[in-house]
């Protein structure tokens, strides 16, 4: 058995023509990108238009693909420029309702003891309302920090700002996350 190839070497061999090495990239990064999507659209409908397109222009652009940054930073990159898009022609209103429906279903615990559930579900209906109340560029910067788990420089390399204006979102967002916490 060989080793597993990285994100970026999968994406080289389908700009090559190897349609497996694509399925393998969907397989690996779909739940990152539907949920990053998901949680800053808050409408499950916006997410899947902004999904499908953010994977239609990673196809379409395939043949240009350069390995100058994690696939991960890439494809995020992708999407948040279709998320600007979006967001500039619409603001899109979902209710605390409909967005903690989707919440349970991502975070739905196994079997276990009601009062850690309710202690759980508190715990996720807080962090759903202070994402809400985050402004929109500050909602981004956090989820891709704190979900996907990047960087400071490759969120400044997806949403374009510079470093310091990324560390200045993340430390407000933080902030507003707390203290919607301590009420």
């Amino acid at each position: 058995m060989g080793t597993e190839r990285t994100d970026e070497e999968l994406m080289l061999a389908y700009a090559g023509g190897d349609l497996q090495a694509f399925e393998r990239l969907y397989e690996r990064h779909r739940g990152t990108l539907y949920r990053f999507l998901l949680r800053s659209l808050r409408q499950r409908a916006d997410a899947d238009e902004l999904f499908q397109e953010t994977w239609s222009r990673a196809v379409a652009a395939r043949e240009r693909y350069r390995v100058e940054a994690k696939f991960t930073t890439w494809l995020l990159q992708i999407a948040h420029n279709l998320l600007i898009d979006r967001f500039r022609r619409t603001r899109p209103q979902a209710s605390a309702e409909e967005t903690e429906v989707v919440f349970n279903r991502l975070d739905a615990p196994d079997e276990e003891q009601p009062d850690r559930v309710l202690s759980e579900f508190e715990q996720r209906r807080r962090l759903q309302l202070a994402l809400e109340e985050l402004p929109e560029e500050q909602r981004v910067t956090f989820l891709l920090r704190m979900e996907n788990g990047l960087g400071l420089e490759e969120i400044s390399a997806v949403t374009g700002v510079g470093r310091e204006t990324v560390k200045s979102r993340l430390r407000y967002a933080l902030a507003r996350v707390r203290a919607r916490f301590e009420t």
